[in-house]
């Protein structure tokens, strides 16, 4: 059977947001959905998702739950299921998955819950992708050309010089979204593996390039942007 589960983390701090949860916020002009409300709506409509897991802060059960209609929240399908966050993006998904095997699904989408404008049809296509190739990412073409430095250009150590080290292709560089989508065995798997790494990786594709293999590329949306600031709920 080929179901198909989701993560949405929802666990993170929200600092530069000045700890206003921002998953909890109301976007202008939805009808009063909050974002995470707003993107467990858009899982909910896509008929293949059986189980969607959210990751919360500790004791953040019962605000996330306030943050979603309770329509959702009484469904068989999908059926929500909550679990508590961990100390890193990485671990909170971990945490998630760990959850999920008891669901048993073939397939699952993980998705950051400060994301709330993605579509049913992207969710959709991505599933499409990951049954085809086993893990599918969106992706968005730059607009400026990227270069790759030697260090934190943005926090130089002691003054130290920064300097380019790589002039990337624009037209081979994107920038990653979310759902990223994966066959869930070997996720899950893999996140066991990453767990005994002493660095952090920046998304869950990285995570599946190290220990599982390639990664499809599907088009991303200019509209399924990430809530980082106040000023992006307008």
């Amino acid at each position: 059977m080929d179901a198909v589960a989701a993560v949405i983390c929802a666990a993170g701090s929200s600092s530069r947001m000045g700890g206003v949860k921002k998953e909890y916020q109301k976007p202008d002009n939805h009808g009063g959905f909050t974002v995470l409300g707003l993107a467990v709506s858009a899982f909910a409509k896509v008929p293949s998702i059986e189980v969607i897991a959210i990751a919360v802060n500790k004791n953040g059960e019962a605000a996330a739950r306030a943050a979603i209609p309770p329509g959702y929240l009484s469904a068989q399908k999908p059926k929500l299921v909550f679990v508590t966050g961990g100390a890193s993006r990485r671990a909170s998904v971990f945490n998630a998955l760990s959850l999920l095997a008891d669901y048993n699904p073939r397939y699952v989408l993980i998705h950051d819950g400060a994301r709330p404008w993605v579509s049913p049809s992207l969710i959709a296509q991505i599933i499409e992708e990951v049954k085809k190739h086993g893990a599918a990412v969106p992706l968005l073409p730059l607009t400026d050309t990227p270069k790759e430095c030697d260090a934190p250009f943005m926090e130089p150590q002691s003054g130290a010089e920064v300097f380019i080290k790589t002039h990337l292709k624009r037209a081979n560089t994107g920038i990653a979204q979310t759902p990223q989508g994966f066959k869930f065995p070997e996720i899950f798997e893999a996140h066991k593996k990453a767990a005994h790494e002493s660095g952090e990786f920046t998304d869950d594709a990285e995570i599946w390039g190290k220990y599982c293999g390639n990664v499809a590329v599907v088009q991303g949306s200019p509209e399924n942007r990430k809530i980082t600031f106040p000023q992006d709920l307008e």
